[in-house]
């Protein structure tokens, strides 16, 4: 009988020590850098020297029939242009946003509501048309010494198979993000 309890006793021991939690292996060591950029107040921005986009007058007969086309000889250039930006920055990203933009062709609405045209305004980036709702082809800024510009251009769309005739007024916020 004693030799059963021994044999028990030793499997039951046997049995608790292989279950039991083994020490911790010597934990490895490691070491987290940072890094960053801290970068004086934006910079001075100037849209068109100040001034309001104008373009120019046209006559409904300009347009095609077609909806969705521009009217190229409405193309009308401005800039954007930064000044006195921090030194260590290298560039600029625009996105547009705002209520004037519209969310399915990504032009930019007619804000007024009497006397006013059916044509939207389209913004280009170069020959690329900028999609002011996803801001797919807006443009990037480039910086040299604190400063930078691009030239963009603005024109009247067709939104309908029939253009009429009135005002157009619309406008666009844009935020700048600096790297």
């Amino acid at each position: 009988m004693k030799k059963t309890l021994l044999t028990a006793a030793l499997l039951t021991a046997f049995s608790v020590a292989a279950v039991a939690p083994q020490a911790a292996s010597a934990a490895s060591t490691g070491t987290i850098n940072f890094s960053g950029k801290v970068y004086r107040d934006t910079c001075v921005i100037t849209v068109n020297n100040g001034a309001t986009v104008t373009l120019p007058t046209v006559a409904t007969s300009a347009f095609s029939t077609s909806s969705g086309v521009a009217l190229a000889s409405s193309a009308t250039n401005f800039n954007i242009a930064l000044s006195a930006c921090d030194t260590n920055l290298v560039s600029a990203s625009t996105a547009f946003s705002g209520s004037n933009v519209d969310h399915t062709t990504g032009n930019l609405m007619n804000s007024l509501t009497t006397n006013s045209s059916n044509v939207e305004i389209e913004l280009l980036n170069g020959a690329s048309v900028i999609n002011t709702y996803s801001n797919a082809n807006a443009p990037t800024i480039a910086l040299s010494s604190g400063a930078g510009s691009v030239q963009l251009t603005a024109e009247y769309i067709t939104n309908s198979t029939t253009t009429t005739a009135g005002l157009v007024q619309s406008s666009v916020g844009f935020t700048l993000t600096y790297n």
